[in-house]
């Protein structure tokens, strides 16, 4: 019930949270993508508009049924094809190595278990691809983070949690990160949530 709510919350501030600057960072994260891309978490569809033309067909992950309906919806205006399937980080329904890109957007604080969802990104990546991911992450010190993750935060926020690793986590799952921008989203004010990274990863060469 508690993702159910949040998922209606998260689609009503979604255009205006883009209006306040998102919509910039999900261009950076999707410029320059080519071919065949799979996009997990994707939550109602904001990413879709803003992929480049030669991108060949977007497959978009989505286990959440409001913001799945959403995101279809969404899809029927995108600038490139897209197909939304129900589906989870942890088991996506690609064969290996058939992907050109793996997307992540603010959707690794949410994921179970961040390794088990990145071994899959590597394992439907081609050899050759491209993990592209946008997410808030732990500050420094972080003791707020932690508090919050530990006295129900995760539960309020459709299960999002504050305070992890996640460009450690990355790169422990065999990959190389290629590009990597830190940065707090808002720059100003108070939100326990405003450390972010931005970047690209590889498949590192011997995993």
């Amino acid at each position: 019930m508690g993702h159910a709510i949040f998922a209606r919350v998260y689609a009503r501030m979604r255009p205006s949270m883009d209006e306040y600057g998102v919509r910039e960072h999900r261009k950076r994260l999707l410029a320059g993508l080519t071919g065949a891309v799979v996009e997990i978490g994707a939550g109602d569809g904001g990413n879709f508009a803003h992929y480049p033309p030669a991108v060949t067909q977007v497959l978009a992950v989505e286990p959440e049924p409001y913001l799945r309906g959403q995101a279809e919806r969404a899809a029927d205006t995108a600038p490139v094809p897209v197909q939304v399937v129900h589906g989870t980080a942890d088991r996506l329904p690609l064969t290996d190595g058939s992907v050109d890109a793996v997307v992540a957007s603010l959707v690794l604080c949410s994921v179970p278990d961040q390794s088990v969802a990145l071994a899959e990104a590597k394992r439907v990546l081609r050899p050759d691809g491209e993990l592209r991911f946008y997410e808030h992450v732990a500050a420094v010190p972080g003791r707020l983070q932690r508090v919050l993750d530990a006295t129900g935060y995760p539960i309020l926020s459709g299960g999002c949690h504050l305070h992890r690793d996640t460009a450690t986590a990355i790169t422990a799952a065999g990959f190389t990160i290629t590009e990597l921008d830190s940065f707090d989203f808002p720059a100003t004010g108070f939100n326990p949530a405003a450390s972010h990274i931005l970047g690209r990863a590889v498949r590192t060469a011997d995993a």
